[in-house]
């Protein structure tokens, strides 16, 4: 954005850094999320007390499609599998979940890959962009982004600090995020970074 740019100061939602995507011997590890995180820490101290961390959490009780989904997935219904949905250690926000106490974060628990809702934004004081990073690109990354764009929020979507399933599956999910410009924007943390400090 310009510099007579009305427009709000941007949210960073960092989507799913969790253990369940994070530990090697996790069903549903995600191979990139090291360098994913690596990202999303840069980002996170650029953007001070305007972060939001997702997590994405199992249902009491799956309904239509969440059915089969969890058939395939059984590991993530049984209770011993509950810790595994916890944030990582580096992304676990200080006890008070308070906002407006530096070093905090708001958290967004949801149980579908899209954590874009209307109460995520209420939650964030009605952001007009927002900055996505996390994992996985290729789900919930992408299924965030498009849910996001369609509720007219610009979002710029971090590629050096996502994850895919794969590294093809992050390229792929990438180029089709890009042909949502103007709505959606890939770009990266350098990037970001030197946004956030033109516009102090």
């Amino acid at each position: 954005m310009n510099a007579g740019s009305a427009i709000k100061q941007p949210w960073l939602v960092l989507i799913d850094l969790q253990r369940v995507f994070a530990e090697a011997d996790s069903p549903w590890c995600t191979p990139m999320f090291d360098s994913a995180a690596a990202g999303c820490q840069r980002l996170k101290v650029g953007f001070g007390d305007r972060v939001a961390l997702s997590r994405f959490l199992v249902p009491e009780q799956p309904e239509g499609s969440w059915i089969p989904y969890y058939q395939r997935w059984p590991f993530a219904l049984e209770p011993e599998s509950v810790e595994l949905f916890d944030l990582t250690a580096d992304f676990s926000p200080a006890e008070s979940n308070d906002p407006a106490e530096p070093g905090n974060a708001v958290l967004l628990d949801r149980t579908t890959f899209n954590k874009w809702d209307a109460a995520a934004a209420e939650a964030l004081g009605q952001p007009e962009q927002i900055v996505l990073a996390g994992v996985s690109t290729d789900c919930c990354v992408l299924s965030t982004a498009l849910a996001a764009a369609d509720a007219g929020v610009l979002v710029q979507v971090v590629a050096d600090a996502c994850g895919g399933v794969s590294e093809e599956d992050h390229q792929r999910a990438l180029e089709l995020l890009s042909l949502y410009s103007p709505q959606i924007e890939v770009t990266t943390v350098d990037a970001v970074l030197e946004s956030l400090a033109g516009s102090l």
